[in-house]
């Protein structure tokens, strides 16, 4: 049995519409989830096989960073997939820092975030004061890179070409680029 605090306005997203995603959480990654809505407390506990009961706490915590309940589910989908957290706040110096470091990884518009997701096709997420990520490992991998250069301060247009370096290797290693969605 593990336990996982998600905040409480992700979960009325965890639980769905009349328990629906919660549902199907607890029947594709053969868990039970015990909810408290009051303190936003989430005990995630295995009831089929071990290794598939390994990844329901991993949905709960995507779903409680931000992902769309689809999105998160795609941890199931592959052995392979990954979450995996930055946390933003570690890189910034005060509130004001913390803002302007969230901004640079959203980009204008969202441009930044966006092309993260379009140049690695992993599924990238910016809630709170952390940016969660979705993908196979070298996506991941590709996708905390840049973020890690942008809080350091690197320039956009060095980490678009980073980014664009990554996507080329791994097409070459024959990985496909197209967004999961459950």
């Amino acid at each position: 049995m593990q336990h996982v605090k998600i905040p409480q306005d992700r979960i009325g997203v965890l639980i769905g519409q009349g328990g629906e995603t919660m549902r199907e959480i607890e029947s594709r990654a053969e868990v039970r989830l015990d909810i408290d809505s009051e303190n936003g407390s989430v005990e995630v506990e295995k009831t089929g096989d071990p290794v598939r009961g390994l990844k329901g706490p991993e949905v709960v915590k995507a779903i409680g960073r931000g992902f769309a309940p689809e999105e998160a589910l795609a941890l199931l989908e592959d052995d392979m997939m990954l979450f995996d957290i930055i946390d933003i706040d570690a890189a910034a110096r005060n509130k004001n820092d913390l803002q302007r470091q969230k901004g640079r990884l959203i980009g204008e518009n969202g441009r930044t975030r966006q092309l993260m997701e379009e140049l690695t096709g992993a599924n990238v997420v910016i809630y709170g004061t952390t940016l969660g990520v979705i993908g196979q490992p070298q996506q991941v991998d590709a996708v905390r890179s840049a973020a890690e250069m942008l809080l350091d301060g690197a320039p956009h247009g060095s980490v678009y070409s980073f980014l664009e370096r990554k996507r080329n290797e791994m097409k070459r290693q024959g990985m496909e680029f197209h967004k999961f969605t459950g």
